[in-house]
């Protein structure tokens, strides 16, 4: 309800105009009632008012003078003058007030009623537009988010829609001129050990507002948010080292937090930028090599001997992990021993200890596809694995994690027997390998000679899960590995995991993780 104060030092009127127009029927409130200019100064100081219904002509402060006072304080208050003077000099005073309202006395109800209705409405019609309004100002931000990103991504085409012409124009995004870099702007301060607190996601908002903040003070305008560690910014002009070091300098001074920045190499066309945006994702990438809080240049790592040798890492940790499930101790410790060799003449205790944390955090992927916790098998909460930072020697850390390393793959070794045939885990691989076709469970049936209804039931009592939800599974999850691609559009994802139709995927997807295939694509 809109709250409605009157003031009138005529008693009997004042107490009519309280009693006899129907203020709830209407909508309104009467917040007080009071006999002067002073009074009602103070009930609109400390209360809120939306309409002032006052007399003109009250002694030691006028009814024209407590309406000057109330628009002071309250620009948006709606006034009615009442009075039983029709001199044309308060009729004047009154509408210099911007009064809503002059009703001469006595007061007839039905008229003061009809100027009340009128201002509710009035009212309504401002309070929506200033909704309309701040929803507006709400979105701008979000939208040019989401243009930026569109723009980073290659997905802005030339013939997209006249809005998001207009808001890039707005944007000055066309105004920009080569040459032109992408960077991504990665926090350090929250890791590894912090990713199960409770807060860390809003913790992680308002850093990256903050650093947002911090851009714009150093002159760089144009940034978007990735994900809940990342922010991307579009650089123009050659001082690309005088910007940064100066965004250190404050994000040092200010945060008291360490970022790592990738950065690509400039082109010449807003078009390009793109191109220049995965060099900047690359760069970043070398972060778990060069260290934390460095300024990692694309062409840097590009020439970097040991970058190409990383380059290979996931590809070593999967022979490490396949070592593991075969229960090859030798190539364990050589696998192990490879991945530190890569990276041992960079002299970094930096890298060694990001190595070590890669490499538990890619198993404890690996094991949960096989329905395994690393946790339960190491013995303790990955919480707990700041033992790795206690360790002031790279064969230290080597020799713990192979040394875990052996016992997982006992305990894969042991559970093999029990719980998982041969037969289960040939039908696994072929569902992985053909997962892009329209695969059935009778077809499996066939091609491993067994019932569809003796097979499922075998399925179910060895695996946990259906043929069908073990399908669903699998495909989300290589959907989720091929949607870290940013080259890859939607479409081609759900096709590669067997998704024929991308409305089915999304819904499968969402039902899964809770998000759209965009959604998680713009989190990671």
């Amino acid at each position: 309800m809109y709250k409605v104060l009157l003031a009138d030092d005529e008693m009997l009127d004042l107490e009519g105009m309280k009693r006899f127009i129907p203020w709830s029927e209407l909508g309104l409130e009467v917040v007080d009632a009071v006999s002067n200019g002073f009074a009602a100064c103070d009930v609109i100081k400390h209360r809120p008012v939306d309409i002032l219904v006052t007399d003109i002509n009250m002694p030691n402060m006028s009814g024209l003078e407590l309406a000057r006072k109330a628009i002071e304080k309250k620009p948006d208050i709606r006034i009615v003058f009442v009075s039983g003077y029709q001199d044309f000099h308060y009729v004047k005073q009154a509408l210099s007030m911007k009064a809503c309202s002059y009703v001469l006395k006595p007061v007839d109800d039905d008229e003061l009623i009809a100027s009340l209705q009128t201002i509710k409405q009035e009212l309504e019609l401002e309070g929506k537009r200033k909704e309309a309004e701040k929803h507006y100002q709400r979105m701008i931000p979000m939208a040019k988010n989401e243009l930026l990103i569109r723009l980073l991504e290659g997905e802005l085409q030339g013939d997209e829609s006249e809005a998001l012409t207009k808001l890039a124009a707005a944007n000055g995004l066309f105004a920009l001129q080569g040459p032109l870099r992408a960077a991504v702007i990665e926090t350090d301060e929250l890791n590894w050990k912090q990713l199960s607190m409770p807060d860390e996601a809003a913790h992680s908002d308002h850093l990256l507002q903050k650093i947002n903040k911090l851009l714009q003070e150093c002159g760089m305008e144009h940034a978007c948010k990735l994900s809940k560690r990342r922010l991307a910014v579009i650089m123009q002009g050659d001082r690309v080292n005088e910007s940064f070091t100066a965004l250190y300098d404050a994000v040092n001074s200010k945060l008291a937090v360490s970022v790592t920045i990738g950065l690509g190499e400039p082109v010449q066309e807003i078009s390009l930028l793109p191109q220049s945006y995965r060099q900047a994702l690359e760069a970043l990438d070398g972060k778990m090599f060069i260290g934390r809080g460095h300024l990692i240049k694309y062409d840097e790592v590009r020439r970097t001997t040991e970058m190409r040798d990383a380059k290979t890492l996931d590809i070593r940790l999967d022979a490490l992990f396949k070592a593991m499930s075969n229960y090859e101790l030798v190539k364990i410790h050589d696998e192990i021993d490879n991945l530190f060799q890569s990276v041992s003449t960079l002299r970094s205790k930096f890298t060694i200890y990001n190595l070590a944390m890669y490499i538990v955090f890619k198993l404890e992927h690996y094991l949960s596809t096989l329905d395994e916790d690393l946790s339960k098998m190491l013995g303790f909460e990955l919480s707990s694995l700041d033992i790795v930072l206690k360790f002031e020697m790279m064969d230290d850390i080597r020799s713990w994690l192979v040394r875990k390393a052996f016992e997982i793959s006992e305990t894969l070794r042991q559970r093999e027997s029990s719980q998982c045939s041969r037969l289960i885990r040939d039908i696994l691989s072929t569902m992985q390998e053909q997962m892009h076709e329209n695969m059935t469970l009778k077809d499996i049936a066939h091609k491993f000679s067994f019932s569809p209804n003796y097979l499922g039931h075998l399925f179910k009592e060895e695996v946990g899960k259906t043929f069908s939800e073990m399908l669903v599974q699998l495909r989300m999850e290589k959907a989720c590995e091929l949607l870290r691609n940013p080259t890859l559009k939607i479409y081609e994802v759900a096709d590669q995991v067997g998704y024929r139709y991308i409305p089915y995927f999304s819904r499968q997807f969402k039902e899964t993780y809770g998000m759209t295939p965009m959604e998680f694509r713009k989190r990671e």
